[in-house]
């Protein structure tokens, strides 16, 4: 048997019982995927490139992103390596180092505060303060079958009425520019329609079919498919969220700031000094 045969056979038999041809490490934070002039690159520094990526990123290719972020570890780590120490700014380096590590340590902190406290408990307690503290705003879904005359509306309810499916009476008897679409409507609030077609939705119950109603456009008959506060709490969702968000926040730093331990001193200096790059040399 050949060499390529063989490879064949090999590759048949570790499909055949489920196990890889090569078996692949299990990784950790501290494997190294590179050394450059004695500089290890690991696993760990690609993780955390990968995840301040933007979302766009998402859908890019594993293989791909990671010989992308490899290789650009790699060419600054080989441009590091070359510096002159006496170009490096320690002092610098070290300052915004700890400016960034504050910064990522506070991020994490903010995003477990706001985690817990936008739960759906909290956005519909607050969704029902804030939105219907007043009268409720009500926003209806309903169909309707428009006809000529008084008397088809009355055959039409009659038969709507002992089951039939009102969509499909609507597409074979109504003369509305809905009727295509069975009736439908689609979701309106109070105001949106004649004055007599408003009324008759206002005082039905979800799943009436109510008429016939008399308009300037002719006779409906009206099915109540649903009806909703409005705006619902989808429609404010990412608004409400925003106010828990914030409001945790703000509850949580006054508290640390109440009961920590903070000193600011007065600046004996000339403010403009904050733009004197040269302190940091």
């Amino acid at each position: 048997m050949n060499l390529s045969k063989k490879i064949f056979f090999v590759a048949i038999l570790a499909t055949t019982i489920g196990l890889p041809i090569v078996a692949q490490d299990v990784p950790t934070s501290e494997t190294v995927v590179a050394i450059v002039e004695g500089k290890k690159i690991k696993l760990g520094h690609i993780i955390s490139i990968v995840e301040t990526l933007p979302a766009q990123y998402a859908d890019v290719v594993a293989n791909d992103l990671y010989e992308g972020i490899l290789d650009q570890l790699i060419q600054q780590t080989l441009l590091v390596v070359n510096v002159p120490a006496k170009k490096i700014n320690e002092k610098r380096i070290s300052l915004v180092m700890e400016n960034e590590r504050r910064a990522l340590i506070s991020s994490n902190a903010l995003s477990d505060i706001t985690q817990e406290a936008v739960t759906e408990s909290a956005l519909q307690d607050l969704y029902e303060d804030l939105i219907l503290s007043g009268e409720p705003l009500l926003e209806f879904y309903a169909s309707h079958i428009l006809v000529d005359t008084e008397e088809e509306a009355q055959n039409i309810l009659m038969i709507a009425k002992e089951g039939s499916n009102f969509s499909d009476l609507a597409k074979e008897n109504s003369t509305g520019p809905s009727a295509s679409n069975g009736g439908d409507l689609g979701w309106f609030g109070r105001g949106a329609m004649v004055s007599e077609f408003d009324e008759a939705v206002s005082q039905m119950k979800v799943g009436d079919i109510s008429g016939p109603v008399k308009t300037q456009f002719g006779w409906h008959i009206i099915k109540l498919n649903d009806q909703r506060n409005y705006p619902s709490l989808e429609t404010k969702r990412e608004e409400l969220e925003g106010q828990l968000r914030n409001t945790a926040i703000s509850k949580k730093i006054e508290f640390l700031q109440d009961n920590s331990a903070i000193e600011v001193f007065n600046p004996t200096f000339n403010l403009e000094e904050i733009r004197n790059s040269d302190l940091l040399n």
